[in-house]
């Protein structure tokens, strides 16, 4: 199920063309409004806000549409899309008969494993994590190079060693 065919709005709709399509089907299909509409009417009336529900709670929130429009674009993780969009029906009561997983026969392991891992290494968190910690590897090093640079403009010929050196024969003619 396409939720963006579900909504009627493009892939490149906006959080307020969402919420407008949305409104538009949820009036038309909401239950109260086919209560005393056949049952057949009524159920096929409940399933279709039930579906327009789902799909606003998915495209309206932007972690959950970033997720969704990355697995439903790939080909080989059609099914995994599949069961990301009936996960609240069967979570809420009103599961298919169809079974999905989300594996694939189609993907070797090794194909399955670089795609979680470009998944993971792109998320947001991940990513905001390894620039903290860049920044942070790069302020080590930049104190450790300012700090050789500072003693070779205070001590010019002398390495550090050999200022331990004649510092530890200083204390020893300090201590007898």
């Amino acid at each position: 199920m396409d939720l963006y065919k579900v909504l009627g709005v493009n892939r490149s709709a906006t959080k307020d063309e969402i919420k407008e399509a949305f409104r538009k089907l949820a009036v038309k299909y909401h239950p109260d409004k086919h209560s005393h509409s056949p049952k057949p009417v009524r159920d096929s009336a409940t399933l279709r806000f039930k579906q327009v529900s789902e799909a606003y709670e998915v495209l309206s929130d932007d972690r959950k549409r970033a997720h969704y429009n990355l697995s439903s674009s790939s080909y080989y993780n059609h099914n995994y899309s599949h069961q990301y969009t009936n996960a609240g029906r069967r979570a809420s009561g009103y599961a298919s008969s169809n079974s999905y997983s989300y594996k694939n026969t189609r993907q070797s392991s090794a194909s399955n494993f670089w795609h979680i891992s470009l998944r993971f290494f792109s998320t947001r968190a991940f990513l905001l994590n390894l620039a903290f910690a860049g920044a942070l590897y790069g302020g080590f090093v930049a104190i450790d190079n300012s700090g050789e640079a500072l003693w070779k403009m205070q001590n010019p010929g002398k390495s550090f060693e050999e200022a331990m050196e004649s510092i530890e024969k200083a204390k020893a003619d300090r201590d007898r």
